[in-house]
C-alpha cells in the first residue's frame, strides 16, 4: 500500500479535493476491476470514457479519483485529482505505484513501422547468451528471464507494462527490451517510463485509421525520441527518409546505422540464400541465418544497441551468427516435391514490397505465387496498395482473409482488387477461405517455385466477427506439404 501523495507525486494536478494521504490498495482504469481503497485513473479511449464510470467505482469502494473533469457532485471521503491529461497520468502513477521499476533497469525501445519485434527479440537474446538476465516486452510473446508471460498488444497498458517492468526488477533482471508502438506513444501509455536507449526502424503507412494522416503518425513516433533524456541514447536508420527527422529535438545521443550510405554502423549483404546470409558490419563479416536485405539492416540496429549498451563488436557479432530467425519473420519452409515456401508477417505495403524482393533476388528460377489479405476494421486505404505490390513482384496472387474481424471478407478483397487493373486482375485469384487460398498456392507450385503465405506470420488465430479461432500459417503449410 501506498498514500496517494506518494502516487502522484510528480504530476502537478490543475487542483486537489480531499486528503491527499489517504492510502491507497491499489491502481485501476478499467472500473470493473476497482476494488475497496483503490485509486481510479478516469481515462478518455477512443471509443469509451472512463469519466462516465466514476460514480460506479465509488460504489465499489474507490478511495481516490484521477480525472480531466471533476464531477458535478463530489462525494464525501474521497479525493480527487485533477490533471491536464489522465492518460499521461495513468502512466506516470503505474509507474510510481509499482516503484518506478525503469529506473532500475536498462531499458531500451524499438520503434517503427516494420522491424520492431526482430530487433526487441534479437536483443533479449543476444544478451541472454551474454550471461544477463533480461525482460522482453513483444508482439509475439513477452519475457521475464526465461518465463513467458502471453502478450495481448505490442506495448501493454501502462499498469501491466509497469507491473511486468516490476517483476523483471523482482527476478533480478539487468536488461529490458521493449517495442515501442506508436498508439502507445500516443495512449501515453510509456509515460512515466525511463529509457536508456531507443531505436527508430522505418516507417512507412501503417495504422492511419487511428493517427489519420501519416504525418500524425510520423510524428507520434518522433514524440518517442522528443522525449528521451539526456543520458540515453537514441539509434537511427539513416536509409528511411524520416530517419534524421527522428533525432532533430533530442537530448539523447545521436547514432546512426545504414546498409547504403556513411553510418556509425555500417553494414553490407554480401551473400545472400534462404538458408542465411552474409553480412559486413563495419568492416566485419560474419554469417547469419538471417535472409534479405531488410534483415541486414535489422542486424544492424541489433548490433548498434549493442555495443552502446557496452558490448565490444567481435563478441556482439559472435552472438549474431548463433542467433535464429523470430517466430513467423521470414520462416522457410521446403515441400517434399522441390518447392519453398515462406511464412512471413508482412502487412504493410514497405514489409511485403521488402519480402517479395528478397525472394525474388534469392530463388533460382521459378515462380513467385503470393498468397495475401489485408485485415477488416483497419487501414482501408492501404488495400488496394497491398494488392499492387503483390502482383508487380508476384507471377500469381491469391488474395484471401486475414483477420477480417467485423467486415465481410468479400468486402475487403473487394478492396484489394479495386487497386489493380484488368491485366493485372488475370495474375489474381480471390478464395475467401484462407485455408484453401493455402491449398491452392501449393497446388499451383513446382519444382523451384516460392509461396509466400503473408500477413499473419507468428499469429496462431484468425478473427471473425469477434471470435479468435485457431489458424495457424505454418501449420496448415506442413498439412498441405505433408
Amino acid at each position: 500500500m501506498k498514500t496517494l501523495s506518494e502516487i502522484i507525486y510528480g504530476l502537478n494536478p490543475l487542483k486537489l479535493v480531499g486528503d491527499a494521504n489517504v492510502v491507497v490498495s491499489g491502481v485501476q482504469s478499467d472500473s470493473r476491476k476497482v476494488e475497496a481503497g483503490f485509486l481510479f485513473v478516469a481515462t478518455c479511449g477512443t471509443t469509451v470514457d472512463g469519466h462516465d464510470f466514476i460514480s460506479d467505482t465509488l460504489s465499489r469502494g474507490a478511495a481516490a479519483v484521477v480525472c480531466e473533469r471533476l464531477p458535478e457532485v463530489l462525494a464525501d471521503g474521497v479525493t480527487y485529482v485533477l490533471v491536464e491529461d489522465s492518460n499521461e497520468a495513468l502512466g506516470r502513477v503505474a509507474s510510481a505505484w509499482f516503484g518506478c521499476p525503469s529506473k532500475s533497469l536498462k531499458l531500451v525501445g524499438v520503434t517503427g513501422t516494420n522491424g520492431k519485434t526482430t530487433i526487441a527479440t534479437l536483443l533479449y537474446q543476444m544478451f541472454m547468451r551474454f550471461g544477463h538476465k533480461c525482460g522482453l516486452l513483444s508482439t509475439v510473446c513477452n519475457y521475464v528471464g526465461e518465463a513467458a508471460v502471453p502478450s495481448t498488444h505490442t506495448t501493454p497498458d501502462p499498469i501491466s507494462l509497469n507491473s511486468l517492468l516490476a517483476r523483471m526488477v523482482e527476478e533480478g533482471c539487468e536488461y529490458a527490451f521493449m517495442e515501442v508502438s506508436s498508439h502507445s506513444v500516443a495512449q501515453r501509455r510509456i509515460a512515466g517510463l525511463e529509457f536508456d536507449g531507443a531505436v527508430f526502424t522505418n516507417i512507412t503507412r501503417d495504422h492511419l485509421d487511428y493517427h489519420k494522416t501519416f504525418e500524425n503518425y510520423r510524428d507520434t513516433k518522433k514524440r518517442f525520441f522528443d522525449e528521451l533524456p539526456k543520458g540515453a541514447f537514441a539509434l537511427t536508420n539513416v536509409d528511411d527518409k524520416n530517419g534524421l527527422f527522428m533525432l532533430q529535438n533530442t537530448k539523447a545521443e545521436k547514432q546512426t546505422y545504414s546498409v547504403r550510405t556513411l553510418a556509425d554502423f555500417k553494414g553490407k549483404l554480401l551473400e545472400d540464400s534462404f538458408d542465411g546470409m552474409l553480412v559486413e558490419i563495419n568492416g566485419k563479416e560474419v554469417w547469419t541465418s538471417f535472409v534479405g536485405r531488410f534483415n541486414a539492416s535489422n542486424l544492424l540496429a541489433v548490433t548498434g544497441t549493442a555495443v552502446l549498451l557496452g558490448k565490444e563488436l567481435d563478441e556482439v557479432l559472435v552472438a549474431l551468427s548463433a542467433l535464429k530467425p523470430v517466430s513467423g519473420r521470414f520462416e522457410a519452409l521446403r515441400a517434399p516435391s522441390g518447392y519453398s515456401a515462406v511464412v512471413d508477417y508482412a502487412h504493410t505495403p514497405d514489409a511485403l514490397q521488402n519480402v517479395i524482393a528478397t525472394i525474388n533476388e534469392i530463388k533460382c528460377g521459378g515462380n513467385l505465387i503470393t498468397v495475401v489479405g489485408c485485415g477488416g476494421n483497419r487501414d482501408k486505404g492501404k488495400r488496394p496498395i497491398m494488392a499492387q505490390e503483390a502482383v508487380k513482384g508476384s507471377e500469381q496472387v491469391i488474395i484471401t482473409s486475414d483477420n477480417p474481424r467485423f467486415e465481410d471478407p468479400q468486402d475487403i478483397i473487394n478492396d484489394m482488387m479495386a487497386g489493380l487493373d484488368a491485366v493485372q486482375q488475370r495474375k489474381v485469384i480471390a478464395i475467401p477461405d484462407r485455408y484453401q487460398a493455402i491449398k491452392t498456392a501449393c497446388a499451383l507450385a513446382r519444382q523451384g517455385d516460392v509461396v509466400l503465405v503473408a500477413g499473419k506470420g507468428h499469429e496462431n488465430y484468425q478473427d471473425v466477427q469477434g471470435v479468435k479461432s485457431h489458424f495457424d500459417d505454418k501449420e496448415v503449410l506442413a498439412e498441405v506439404m505433408r
